[in-house]
């Protein structure tokens, strides 16, 4: 795992399928986590109004929902000055926390603390940022959540065009022999999966296509059985 400490005991093996609770019910929000149980990771998507042009969580709601949920948490910060910010959801508890390259100051440092306090280290980069910037550094990490949309909103359309980058990234984490996970997030559904996954993600962020189903165990089965057929063509 890159050298990271772990508070995943057995880790999930990919595909991975991390229904974002930004889809769901907040209002139920202790019921909605129980939906979501057979998936691998509940993906909370953490907006300041300020780095993105949305307001989502704080570390309050991300404590109680690691208190209240039965699947560890990947918490995805959209928020601006993340070098002083982040650790704080590591200590909540959360297993897993990514932060965006383009908000870091020093993103080495920081994934060297989020790992030290035991939470995987995950980098996220928008669709117009270049891969390449995560080449020399990639080791750091234990996630790099290449985003398929742009930041800041849920139900946006699959962007195809990001999938080059990620294929590029998946060959250079191959030639490095790194085992880092390669997640996308934004408008994975029962159409788009496949092809993130034959581009060489193995970890999934899906709101609507989970939340929005009637049986929503059925349609994680069902994204992480597409996912795993798909993977195996590339």
């Amino acid at each position: 795992m890159n050298g990271s400490v772990n508070r995943v005991a057995g880790l999930p093996e990919a595909p991975r399928i991390n229904p974002s609770i930004l889809a769901a019910d907040f209002v139920n929000m202790q019921s909605e986590l129980a939906r979501i149980v057979t998936a691998d990771f509940a993906h909370i998507d953490v907006m300041d109004n300020h780095f993105v042009p949305n307001l989502t969580f704080g570390p309050q709601m991300v404590e109680r929902i690691q208190e209240t949920s039965h699947i560890p948490l990947d918490v995805h910060l959209m928020i601006t000055d993340p070098d002083r910010w982040a650790p704080g959801y590591a200590e909540l508890g959360a297993a897993s926390v990514t932060f965006h390259l383009e908000a870091a100051a020093d993103p080495v440092a920081l994934a060297r603390r989020l790992r030290g306090i035991g939470a995987r280290a995950g980098v996220a980069i928008k669709p117009g940022t270049a891969g390449e910037a995560l080449y020399g550094i990639l080791d750091e990490f234990d996630q790099i959540l290449v985003m398929t949309v742009e930041p800041g909103f849920g139900g946006q359309g699959f962007m195809p065009e990001t999938m080059p980058k990620l294929r590029a990234l998946r060959d250079e984490a191959r030639r490095r022999g790194s085992d880092v996970w390669l997640q996308v997030d934004g408008g994975i559904s029962d159409a788009t999966i496949a092809q993130a996954a034959q581009a060489g993600a193995d970890t999934f962020v899906a709101g609507s296509a989970v939340y929005g189903a009637d049986d929503v165990a059925a349609a994680v089965t069902r994204l992480r059985e597409r996912a795993r057929a798909a993977s195996l063509e590339s």
